[in-house]
């Protein structure tokens, strides 16, 4: 098997892989890097030869290691493009990437799992800090979304038009996320009615941190 995936089970970047990975049915064989406090298995000689940053997920394929989730999205997309995650028209596409970097941009970076951390231990915040910081950043994020997709769905099931995007991908674990972290969702009926769909699709749910080796190992 050429194809490897570094990842962590919670992390929602290596969530968005494994969903591309399962949705266009790529075999690949996971690789677990545990990102639990004690860990440090993302800061060992092997795994940053891979990705110096220290951060999954990283795609192997051959001879070519990528990081960053949306780079590896997209270039799954590229070279499988069969089922395809982006419109034909350059418009469409454009609209795409904007829902998906406005969760991927705006959104992810700031409850990083190493910010929350930093928070914490560099700048001595309490839990309840971390809980409201984490909150207020989804409530902004998620409630542009959700005007957004109310005009971009086509049919109350998908992001954008009728088919699986790229967006799909993307908000499916932020989705998740928030309400790990024990967010309110309610203010957003459409994201969490086309999340309850998605997360019915087979490459979803197989994608799911739940669903993962190690989840049921811990």
């Amino acid at each position: 098997m050429s194809v490897k995936l570094y990842g962590f089970f919670r992390s929602s970047a290596s969530y968005r892989a494994r969903i591309a990975l399962n949705f266009k049915a790529i075999p690949y064989e996971s690789v677990a890097v545990d990102l639990r406090v004690g860990s440090n298995a993302q800061r060992g000689a092997e795994f940053l030869a891979l990705n110096p940053e220290g951060l999954v997920p990283v795609l192997v394929d051959g001879a070519h290691a990528i990081s960053q989730s949306m780079a590896i999205v997209e270039y799954l997309e590229e070279r499988f493009p069969e089922p395809p995650l982006l419109p034909r028209s350059p418009q469409e596409r454009a609209r795409v990437r904007a829902l998906t970097l406005l969760i991927a941009c705006d959104i992810h970076p700031l409850n990083n799992l190493r910010v929350l951390n930093y928070l914490r231990s560099g700048l001595g915040q309490d839990d309840q800090a971390v809980d409201r910081w984490y909150a207020h950043w989804i409530a902004q994020g998620l409630g542009a979304l959700e005007q957004r997709v109310q005009a971009t769905s086509g049919d109350g099931r998908h992001m954008f038009g009728t088919a699986v995007t790229l967006a799909d991908v993307f908000v499916v674990p932020q989705v998740y996320n928030a309400r790990r972290f024990k967010c309110d969702t309610t203010p957003y009926p459409s994201l969490t009615s086309i999340c309850a769909h998605l997360e019915k699709i087979p490459a979803f749910a197989a994608a799911a941190p739940d669903a993962q080796p190690e989840a049921r190992a811990s």
